[in-house]
Order: C-alpha cells, then sequence, then structure tokens
C-alpha cells in the first residue's frame, strides 16, 4: 500500500510547484521558465537514478517500453508548456481546477485500456462528482467575464488532455522499468521539447534578462517537480492508474490554500462547494479502489 502514499506525496509537491511556478512567470516568458525548470527536474530526476543504482538497466529496456516511455515525454512537455502558459495569464484558481480535469479522462482511459472496472459504479460516481466540482469552480461571474480573456482556458484545457494521455502512455512505458529510470528518460524529452520550442521562437535571449529572484521560485519548482514525478510515476508503476491520478490530482488543496495566502485569490461560495465536490469524488475513488 506505500504506492497510496507515494500518490499522497505526489499531491503535495504537485501543489507546491504551481505556487512556486506562478510566482517565478511574473516577469518571465513562460516557455522559457518551463525550460528552465525541466534542467532542474532531469537533474533531479537522474540523481535519484544514480542513488537507487537503476542506470545499470537502461539496456533491459524493452523497445515498446521506450517507444511509450518517449510518447509520454512529448505527451508531459506539451501538457507543461500550456499549463504554464495558463498560469501566466490566468488566476490559479481558475486554471488549475481545469487542469484536474484530466482525472475524468484518465479514469475512462484507465477502464477501458487497462479493464480497471473493479467499483466501477463508485468510480463512475465520483467522476461525476469530479467533473460537477470542476464546473463550479471556473464558474465566473458576468463582470469577470466581460475583463478577463479566455485564452487561458484553452491552454488549460489543452494541459489537460495532454496530461492524460501522460498518464496512460506512462502506465505502459513503466511497465518493468524502474520508476525513477522511466522518470528520467521522459524528462529528457521533456527537455528536448521544452528548449527547441525555446530556440525556434526566439526565445533564449531573455536568459540574459532573467529576474534572479524569479530564476530561484523557477529553480524551487522544478525540485517540487521532480519530487512530484518520482513519487507520482512509483504509485502508477506500482498500484491502480484510476486511483492513483485523482489522488494526485488532490494538490488542488495545497495550491488553492497557498493561492489565498500568497496571492490573496479568495474562492466564491460556488467555488467552494465545487472544491467540496472534487475532494468528495477523490476521497470515493480511492476509497473504491
Amino acid at each position: 500500500m506505500f504506492w497510496i502514499i507515494a500518490a499522497i506525496l505526489s499531491a503535495f509537491f504537485a501543489g507546491l510547484t504551481s505556487i512556486l511556478a506562478k510566482c517565478g512567470i511574473k516577469k518571465t516568458d513562460s516557455d522559457l521558465a518551463t525550460a528552465i525548470r525541466t534542467v532542474v527536474v532531469l537533474i533531479f530526476s537522474w540523481i535519484m537514478v544514480f542513488i537507487v543504482g537503476s542506470q545499470n538497466t537502461i539496456s533491459d529496456i524493452k523497445p515498446i517500453s521506450l517507444l511509450f516511455l518517449v510518447l509520454s515525454g512529448f505527451a508531459t512537455g506539451a501538457s507543461w508548456i500550456c499549463y504554464f502558459k495558463a498560469l501566466s495569464i490566468g488566476d490559479i484558481n481558475k486554471v488549475v481546477p481545469i487542469d484536474k480535469s484530466s482525472t475524468i479522462l484518465t479514469v475512462l482511459l484507465a477502464i477501458i485500456c487497462f479493464g480497471e472496472t473493479t467499483n466501477l459504479a463508485a468510480k463512475l460516481i465520483a467522476t461525476a462528482l469530479l467533473g460537477a466540482g470542476i464546473f463550479l469552480m471556473v464558474e465566473k461571474k458576468s463582470s469577470e467575464r466581460k475583463s478577463e480573456g479566455r485564452g487561458w482556458m484553452l491552454y488549460a484545457l489543452l494541459s489537460a488532455l495532454f496530461a492524460a494521455l501522460t498518464s496512460i502512455l506512462a502506465k505502459v512505458g513503466i511497465s518493468g522499468v524502474e520508476s525513477n529510470l522511466g522518470t528520467a528518460i521522459r524528462t529528457a524529452i521533456v527537455l528536448l521539447m521544452a528548449w527547441g520550442i525555446v530556440f525556434s521562437r526566439g526565445k533564449h535571449h531573455g536568459i540574459k534578462t532573467l529576474d534572479k529572484k524569479e530564476l530561484v521560485f523557477i529553480s524551487l519548482s522544478g525540485i517540487a517537480t521532480g519530487a512530484s514525478w518520482l513519487c507520482y510515476y512509483y504509485a502508477i508503476g506500482e498500484g491502480l492508474v484510476s486511483v492513483v491520478v485523482p489522488i494526485d490530482k488532490l494538490s488542488i488543496l495545497v495550491t488553492v490554500a497557498f493561492s489565498y495566502f500568497v496571492f490573496r485569490e479568495k474562492l466564491s461560495k460556488k467555488a467552494l462547494v465545487g472544491l467540496a465536490l472534487m475532494v468528495i469524488g477523490t476521497l470515493l475513488m480511492a476509497f473504491f479502489k
């Protein structure tokens, strides 16, 4: 059952990631910030690989596992880029719930792809509660709709889509692969993708004018991401995807709490009800594993 503890730790570190990243992209371009964070995550990931000694098993990875790890890396890179773009132009308390909607698609795909049909009725009810909670959390007042664009919502939705694909592809990719090594390989793919976008768009020049304080927050968010990933991919490697993913999404509680104290982003009564539904749905999913 240690995989459940790992999933909870993943949620905690993922919640910190959103806050630290938001602090690091006030002035810094989101694509550049993503690329820098990936460097930190890559270093963190490979340190863990050498600590557990799994670097000696690289040659034992099956071609099909490697293929799915690479595909998972590309999906992760796409999700990151969209997510941090959304964070840079939208409120955390609106972006994060939409991103967490990836849970719904992931659970449905896990049921279809891996046959995780145990307590199917409970899982579907929990998924419905998650969907209702997400809808309530992103509901806006009429005054907000007039003054704020919807660009952040599109990026958040794309982030959720790619995040769902990431979980499913990674589940296949880490079959028979040590979880730390699998995370490190995926991160290397994300690194190439992130920096490829930065250089193709000419954003690498921004490194010279990078705010040092924001660089610290970007680096810390990278460390938090690395810790979250290591816990998360260990959990989905050892446990049920349809249970691990919802638990991981409880990171929204950490994000909402910190966003209130750090950014003074308050939730409306409707949003609080939505948050409660998301938590109930997640706990229901975990309980009926």
